[in-house]
């Protein structure tokens, strides 16, 4: 899926989809500007908030310099993030205040938990003999993110153990040394990675809609916003340098998959806005709140690397 915001100006800016609203007398030239009013706060508050726009961590990261200790105790507090998020995630289906809301929630919940997006595409036919053509060991690799699509639908869509995104960092963790039991956990992360993992609930899962919604569309630019392509560009560094065999799918295939997760997040926002019951001020404290608590995180992150800090 492509962005669906066009922003000549480096801002959001109102969409193709409410212009035609307008044009089509659904929504009056007040309401389109009022929401363009609207979308100038969210870029100012939370497009540029410091840890979408300078994220010191990560442009660190970047580089490639991490030592192997520096490497395991970032893998190991993403590692917790990650697996964590599974309840925020959770909490955001079932306190979902509609039922398309609920179903967009089930994409990003069941894809984290192994169900691979399936693409509209014609599947593979069996050939002349009835076979399929893979075999079961190639079946199985449909769980490997370097095969896994990254647009379509979990609705119908093959379960994989080895499609859940925590089995993914189970790899990167073993290259480096670490097993199942020493990740993901909360008894593994320091006290700034829990902080964030409760604000998730507490913000992405919350019941208040338009609260949660604030949440989630900042949540989601933010992971769209480059610090993806910059962890990807220090890893791959180190992966040439001196560990060959560091697996680094898991953070490239979600380098190419928030776009598509920020672009629904637009749409949702669309189209709560225009509802009865949208609160404004809520949309803004809720999405000002999971940027506080991201950069929380990442600052945890620089103070324990320059405190030489492991886990």
């Amino acid at each position: 899926m492509t962005q669906t915001l066009t922003a000549p100006s480096g801002g959001l800016a109102v969409s193709d989809r409410i212009l035609g609203r307008e044009a089509r007398g659904e929504l009056s030239h007040a309401q389109v500007e009022a929401f363009r009013d609207f979308l100038a706060e969210v870029d100012r508050d939370l497009m540029r908030h410091r840890v979408v726009t300078g994220n010191v961590y990560t442009r660190w990261f970047r580089e490639g310099d991490a030592t192997d200790d520096e490497l395991r105790h970032f893998i190991k507090q993403f590692s917790v993030f990650s697996n964590q998020f599974l309840l925020a995630a959770l909490l955001r289906v079932i306190n979902a205040p509609s039922l398309q809301q609920a179903r967009a929630s089930k994409q990003i919940l069941m894809n984290e938990l192994g169900v691979i997006y399936r693409r509209s595409e014609p599947q593979p036919k069996s050939d002349a003999n009835g076979h399929a053509g893979r075999s079961d060991d190639e079946k199985d690799r449909e769980g490997d993110p370097e095969l896994v699509s990254t647009e379509g639908t979990v609705d119908g869509g093959t379960f994989r153990f080895r499609a859940a995104h925590f089995e993914w960092l189970l790899g990167v963790g073993e290259c480096l040394g670490l097993g199942f039991n020493d990740m993901g956990k909360r008894k593994h992360g320091r006290p700034s990675t829990l902080h964030f993992c409760d604000e998730l609930a507490r913000t992405y899962g919350s019941d208040d809609g338009p609260f949660s919604e604030g949440a989630s569309f900042a949540v989601e630019n933010w992971a769209a916003a480059g610090f993806w392509q910059e962890l990807e560009d220090g890893l791959m560094r180190i992966q040439s340098a001196r560990h060959p065999r560091l697996r680094l799918a898991f953070f490239t295939w979600h380098n190419r998959v928030e776009a598509q997760h920020a672009g629904h997040t637009m749409e949702e926002l669309e189209e709560v806005y225009f509802a009865e019951d949208f609160d404004r001020a809520k949309f803004m404290r809720g999405g000002r709140e999971i940027l506080d608590a991201v950069a929380v995180f990442w600052d945890g992150l620089e103070q324990d690397r320059v405190n030489r800090v492991y886990t």
